[in-house]
């Protein structure tokens, strides 16, 4: 497990151990199953979102699974208590007029060209943030135009990468070279994306350089880097139909993950609809 979830998990537990005590249960083999949706009752009648109750639900289950291959329990309460659902947000995407837009600055300097390289990528294979930061030299293939980036549960898959990042990422590997000098740049597990210093590159830093860009560019939306990722898989299966090819370069495990955005392509649809159909324009004022 990565460092965050870890983190996550360890402060839903300390939370479910203050519920315990603030209900006068002694130890963890006193919960049962209406103490735990009482637990999830409470964090409900806190304002948690659904989204929050599900992980701190899911971190019990797991925690008493280990209770139980340890032999410290019999059960586990937390089966079958169920989060209130979570309402399905569209993700925001850009265009491709305001993808063309964001992206169309000219290239005069190391920091232009790093941040023009680590956008285009972005756009041209839908990788996450986690996935960029982490890239070393030996990820990258410009022969093959393709990168291989470790997903979540450290699966990793090779994604192809388009005309366009490859010409940005040859342009900033140049200046990447300049600034480390020979030597360090040719090392293949150095970072792909390094700052001034020649660290690499932290995940908020790559999310202030994406606003200063969007603001820049004049694009009027607040953007961050997964924005990216949702442009890149709607404006493909808006092209391609072929939800299970988006899924496949998305790194989704389930399918019903990357459905999503199927509602966007709708929406698009049926935007094209309303505006064309005989029987769908709105009729004029006073018509």
């Amino acid at each position: 497990m990565s460092g965050h979830t870890i983190a996550a998990y360890r402060h839903d537990l300390l939370v479910l151990a203050e519920f315990a005590g603030r209900r006068g249960l002694p130890g963890w083999t006193a919960f049962d199953n209406s103490a735990i949706r009482a637990f999830a009752a409470a964090q409900h009648g806190a304002a948690l979102s659904p989204r929050s109750i599900q992980r701190r639900l899911s971190a019990a289950r797991t925690f008493y699974d280990f209770l139980m291959r340890e032999g410290h329990c019999a059960r586990n309460p937390a089966l079958d208590v169920r989060a209130p659902k979570i309402k399905k947000r569209l993700p925001g995407t850009l265009d491709a007029d305001q993808m063309g837009r964001l992206l169309s600055f000219r290239v005069d300097d190391s920091l232009s060209a790093r941040d023009k390289a680590i956008m285009e990528l972005f756009y041209s294979s839908g990788l996450r943030l986690s996935e960029l930061v982490g890239l070393d030299l030996s990820s990258l293939d410009l022969a093959d135009r393709t990168v291989r980036v470790l997903g979540k549960g450290a699966k990793s898959r090779v994604l192809p990468v388009g005309r366009f990042a490859i010409l940005a990422l040859r342009r900033w590997l140049a200046e990447r070279s300049e600034l480390l000098g020979p030597a360090l740049a040719a090392d293949p597990a150095g970072a792909v994306f390094i700052g001034r210093g020649g660290r690499r590159l932290t995940t908020r830093a790559v999310q202030l350089r994406v606003e200063i860009w969007a603001r820049r560019q004049g694009l009027g939306v607040h953007l961050h880097p997964h924005m990216f990722r949702h442009s890149f898989a709607s404006h493909l299966l808006e092209s391609s139909g072929n939800l299970r090819g988006v899924q496949e370069l998305l790194g989704h495990a389930d399918i019903g993950t990357t459905q999503i955005y199927t509602h966007l392509d709708f929406q698009h649809l049926a935007k094209v609809y309303d505006a064309a159909h005989p029987r769908a324009r709105r009729r004029q004022r006073g018509a």
